[in-house]
């Protein structure tokens, strides 16, 4: 009986505010021309990727399983921008700082589904190349619409899961603290910070998803272009191996954009004591040059994207010029 007395009143003690009160930069001069800059940033990560979106589902050339992994990472930078980005600047280009609780909570788990998503899509891209250069007769065997598609299901199913669950453990936590934010959004390590009762199994589950999401992501990625690196060293001529390497360019891109802000983070926070601001600064650029960079690298570095884009824009000018010319 005692014992049920005593969850009882744990249960009553915990706290959860109202809001929350997201700071972003404070004191920084001129912060509204960063803000600026985000805004920049989301218009053309939306253009781009929507462009992108539309080219893959409309060019029936570019249904294939690779171009299914394109599709979704578009989809995926998307979703990662509109998570953060419109509630960022609707927050600071307005008088009032305030989140609602409910609100926080949802905000904390969009922005960190669509950063595991990215991650695990480079993960497939990664393996998607390292079956085409080093099992190339096996590859349309192992490699099928069907089966990518299938992949990318269990990944939104598992991924919506594990953060549902992440999330959905910050109700038992006690917010008695305070209920200021120090963040640009509603930062899950930030908000677990101000938490006043035990912890210990949130703690837990963050270090899982940062070991399935960023540690074993970039260590499969890794692995498989050493393969790639192994099996290029076996063909004889140059011109083979700088072919074959070509087409790994763009991922390669992809996934420095990606990871190396974060692990120069995480370094520069070993080596020196970071402001609050550079933080903030150093993470949202981590957030929102990634989405913004993908639709480009690929149009720049894809040869079939490059080759419809100009003859649609073919398509598009000689009309004109024609009837210019009448």
């Amino acid at each position: 009986m005692s014992s049920l007395n005593a969850n009882f009143l744990q249960n009553v003690s915990i706290v959860h505010p109202e809001y929350f009160f997201i700071t972003g930069l404070s004191g920084i001069p001129y912060s509204s021309y960063y803000y600026i800059f985000l805004c920049v940033t989301y218009f053309i990560t939306v253009i781009g990727n929507s462009a992108v979106l539309l080219l893959i589902a409309l060019e029936r050339s570019l249904h294939s399983p690779k171009y299914i992994g394109v599709f979704n990472l578009a989809l995926v930078d998307l979703g990662e921008t509109n998570a953060w980005i419109p509630n960022t600047m609707k927050i600071f280009f307005s008088d009032s700082q305030y989140m609602s609780y409910n609100a926080c909570l949802a905000n904390m788990f969009f922005v960190n589904l669509f950063v595991t998503l990215q991650s695990a899509t480079l993960v497939v891209l990664a393996l998607d190349r390292y079956i085409a250069i080093c099992l190339p007769l096996r590859y349309h065997a192992i490699v099928n619409n069907t089966v990518m598609s299938l992949v990318f299901v269990v990944i939104w199913a598992f991924n919506t899961s594990l953060v549902a669950l992440a999330v959905s453990l910050m109700t038992r936590l006690s917010f008695c603290k305070s209920n200021v934010v120090q963040s640009y959004f509603c930062d899950y390590g930030r908000v677990l910070g101000m938490a006043c009762n035990d912890r210990s199994i949130n703690i837990f589950i963050t270090n899982v998803i940062v070991a399935l999401f960023l540690v074993a992501p970039l260590f499969i990625i890794v692995l498989s272009y050493l393969g790639i690196v192994f099996a290029l060293s076996k063909i004889t001529t140059w011109e083979a191996r700088l072919k074959a390497l070509k087409t790994c360019v763009s991922h390669l891109l992809l996934v420095v954009s990606f990871f190396l802000p974060v692990i120069c983070i995480h370094i520069a926070s070993l080596i020196t004591s970071l402001t609050l601001n550079a933080r903030m600064i150093s993470a949202s650029l981590s957030l929102s040059l990634p989405p913004m960079l993908n639709p480009i690298i690929y149009v720049l570095n894809t040869a079939e994207i490059r080759i419809l884009i100009k003859k649609l824009l073919k398509n598009r000018i000689v009309p004109i010029r024609k009837n210019i010319s009448k």
